[in-house]
């Protein structure tokens, strides 16, 4: 189960909010589009190594798109935020309606400092 993957010099993980700049050839012609969504999985291994990008589209319809890590018409990843999660895969987030499909908690530096038991004594 893979929670990271690595393309070019990105690297992100699963609940991450993303950017994928997908190239496409209409006749002589080429373009680029750009995908937002959160990632909701990440698969394989190696060159099998795909990843699942979901984003809430018009009338609130759930758009899934899965991409190989290896595909020639990838062009680039973007980060746009870094997501806290403790799934290795986020299907729940397809039965969520509105805002609540698409919040997930943002990750800080900060860690929790520890806390020591106090015992009394007797």
């Amino acid at each position: 189960m893979a929670n990271q993957a690595k393309f070019g010099e990105t690297t992100f993980s699963v609940g991450d909010q993303i950017k994928v700049h997908q190239k496409i050839i209409e006749g002589k012609k080429e373009r680029t589009t750009v995908f937002e969504g959160i990632v909701i999985g990440i698969r394989g291994r190696g060159e099998n190594k795909s990843f699942t990008v979901r984003r809430i589209g018009v009338a609130n319809v759930g758009i899934e798109r899965i991409w190989p890590i290896s595909s020639p018409w990838l062009q680039k990843i973007e980060v746009k935020k870094k997501g806290q999660v403790r799934r290795a895969k986020l299907y729940y987030l397809r039965d969520r309606v509105g805002k609540r499909a698409v919040r997930i908690k943002e990750k800080t530096g900060k860690k929790k400092p520890k806390t020591t038991k106090i015992t009394k004594k007797k």
